[in-house]
């Protein structure tokens, strides 16, 4: 397929733009900053700037594209990772205005060029826990796409609009919407740098519901996304399948857990942020893990 891939030079990108490009797709990376990887196409882009979405959405690759004299190819799928990813960076203003502006244009441009496939980036903050002031405890666990949304910081606000912004534009357009809520993003060298702090403090992990997502693996569901058609609009979470910490299920609900209904049963080292949903309609198998660097 061929895709434009915005934000493929942040952290998740990064990993996920080699995993396409290795199964044949081919990327073009819509970044303020290029990704020095063989094989992706770099366009400089602000994605908060309509013009230049839809310019992107409207461009050659590269120079190979110009031999066939049939014109500029037409993009098969968005992967819209671009954003300010989290709060902090930015003043909250700008976080919002951001992430909310470059999802409605890469929206926007996609259904008006007849681009059929859209794949974007929500995330665990949206339920609330992760930047709450003070703290905060799922409504129950383990944590499906059914529950509640209803965060405090900016940067979380954003996610959420962005997911009612896409099911709009489904409503309108009927294409295929595919956000993912998605966890911790772990890169490979961070096993060894941050999980024995993990193992021995798992106190830091509770806003995160003890989880994470391997960047491998997040683009193994990136890939299934773009191979599975016709589920309309969708909101899928991204974990992993076992815990971040050396603790049980049982030891985790109750250290931490203790007062949270527990809407179902979970192995012994089942995540909280549940991807029974991305299985079931994905396939999705996640392969990496601590526990084999560790």
């Amino acid at each position: 397929m061929r895709i434009l891939f915005t934000g493929g030079s942040g952290k998740a990108g990064k990993h996920v733009v080699p995993y396409l490009l290795e199964r044949g797709h081919r990327v073009v990376n819509a970044d303020l900053v290029p990704l020095d990887h063989p094989g992706v196409d770099n366009l400089t882009v602000d994605i908060t700037d309509s013009g230049q979405v839809f310019n992107a959405l409207t461009s050659y690759a590269n120079f190979d594209e110009l031999e066939p004299g049939t014109g500029v190819p037409k993009f098969d799928a968005i992967v819209h990772f671009a954003a300010i990813p989290r709060i902090l960076l930015k003043p909250d203003n700008e976080t919002y205005r951001v992430n909310t502006m470059s999802t409605y244009n890469v929206l926007e441009a996609a259904v008006k060029l007849g681009i059929k496939k859209v794949i974007f980036a929500s995330s665990e903050t949206t339920y609330g826990v992760c930047f709450a002031d003070g703290e905060r405890k799922p409504e129950y666990i383990p944590l499906d796409e059914e529950h509640p949304v209803v965060p405090e910081d900016s940067y979380a606000m954003s996610k959420v609009v962005n997911e009612v912004t896409a099911k709009s534009f489904h409503q309108r357009s009927g294409i295929d919407i595919y956000g993912i809520r998605i966890n911790n993003v772990i890169e490979p060298h961070e096993y060894a740098q941050n999980f024995p702090d993990y193992v021995a403090n798992p106190d830091q992990r509770r806003r995160n519901f003890f989880a994470y997502i391997d960047a491998r693996d997040l683009g193994q569901m990136v890939d299934l996304m773009l191979h599975k058609d016709g589920l309309g609009f969708q909101i899928f979470n991204a974990a992993n399948e076992g815990h971040s910490v050396d603790l049980s299920t049982s030891e985790i609900i109750s250290r931490y857990y203790a007062d949270v209904p527990q809407a179902s049963d979970m192995g012994p080292d089942e995540t909280f942020f549940s991807i029974k949903k991305a299985k079931d309609l994905l396939g999705f198998a996640p392969v990496y893990t601590w526990r084999d660097k560790i």
